[in-house]
């Protein structure tokens, strides 16, 4: 989807259109969700503090976000989806890989299935989604970037190897600006200049990801469109206004996070057996604190009662704590760990 939050809010808020919108908050540790297009062309990024985002454009309108509307949305798009394939991997409420090979409509053209896609979410939703048409999921991924807002492009089979070698490694899905900097740091600047390395050369400098980039570098990627991929972790997480010191003031912060972790166990069905307490403080060092069970956590008073004893393990503070987060890992689905859900070794 493009620009997916704020392009919801401006679908529903007429008096944003055309106008520069981020979603986030305003406050000075505020972050920018998302950003609209009008947003984008002063610099406004996702995940850009805010204060940075208003000096970068100040008729900047912020706009709380309102996740259950996002979700609404999400589930129509997804509706749209299951009506060509059931092979349908969600990587974000705003982003999918669908396979099509073998599709429900029998359509011989994934090209026409993208644009067809496109127009139904467009149709029904009001918005507009962008798509990649490719041969595996990386370039596909790639491509879905290329004619960004309201576009699509195609990378066939004799165009992938091209096509990777002129963009930059900073472009490539997996890459992030960290790995990136390295990469050029070694003198790798573009898909050609990966693809020149051994695979020795970049398990020595990246370790075992060194054989993904060997691979991508070629226009490889064998991994399969997953339907129904299980989350290795789900969490939620708040940046305070001003950095908070008080046991009472940490739980009192600590309970809307609770509550939306809890909320995606219900609605999902899936429990976690590890739960982790992210903490960053006033001068941005970071840590967590971790406790695992032989047995699913069973219900949100576990959780809080866990959540808790993590953070009456953080005193006497030295400093004060800026962000708060929670977040439950291990997971599988509740009845397949309903055996073992009432024994819990912490």
């Amino acid at each position: 989807m493009d620009a997916f939050y704020a392009s919801v809010e401006q679908r529903d808020h007429p008096e944003l259109r055309g106008r520069p919108v981020a979603v986030g908050g305003a406050r000075e540790r505020g972050v920018v969700a998302a950003a609209s297009y009008e947003a984008r062309q002063f610099g406004v990024r996702s995940a850009m503090p805010s204060a940075t985002a208003l000096r970068k454009c100040p008729e900047l309108v912020f706009v709380p976000p309102r996740f259950a509307a996002y979700k609404e949305v999400s589930r129509q798009i997804r509706a749209i989806f299951a009506e060509y394939t059931p092979l349908i991997e969600p990587v974000s409420l705003d982003e999918a890989y669908l396979d099509v090979t073998l599709n429900l409509k029998q359509m011989d053209s994934a090209t026409q299935i993208a644009r067809e896609i496109r127009a139904r979410i467009l149709a029904e939703t009001g918005l507009t989604a962008s798509a990649g048409i490719s041969y595996n999921k990386f370039l596909a991924k790639l491509a879905s970037d290329y004619r960004k807002p309201n576009g699509q492009f195609v990378v066939r089979p004799a165009q992938g190897l091209a096509f990777v070698e002129g963009l930059a490694v900073g472009q490539f899905h997996g890459v992030g600006p960290v790995t990136a900097a390295r990469m050029n740091e070694l003198g790798i600047f573009t898909g050609a200049d990966l693809r020149a390395q051994t695979v020795a050369f970049l398990h020595q400098h990246f370790g075992k990801v060194g054989r993904y980039y060997f691979a991508i570098a070629r226009g490889e990627d064998e991994r399969p469109v997953v339907a129904d991929r299980l989350r290795k972790s789900m969490g939620s997480e708040t940046t305070f206004g001003q950095d908070l010191h008080e046991f009472a003031d940490l739980l009192e912060a600590l309970q809307p996070l609770l509550e939306d972790v809890w909320e995606y166990c219900q609605r999902s069905g899936i429990r976690g057996r590890t739960v982790t307490l992210k903490v960053k403080f006033g001068d941005f060092q970071q840590i967590t604190r971790s406790r695992s069970g032989v047995g699913l956590v069973p219900g949100p008073e576990v959780l809080a009662r866990i959540c808790r004893e993590l953070v009456e393990g953080l005193f006497p503070l030295e400093k004060g704590v800026r962000l708060l987060g929670v977040t439950l890992s291990n997971l599988s689905n509740a009845q397949e760990g309903a055996g073992r859900q009432l024994t819990l070794s912490f």
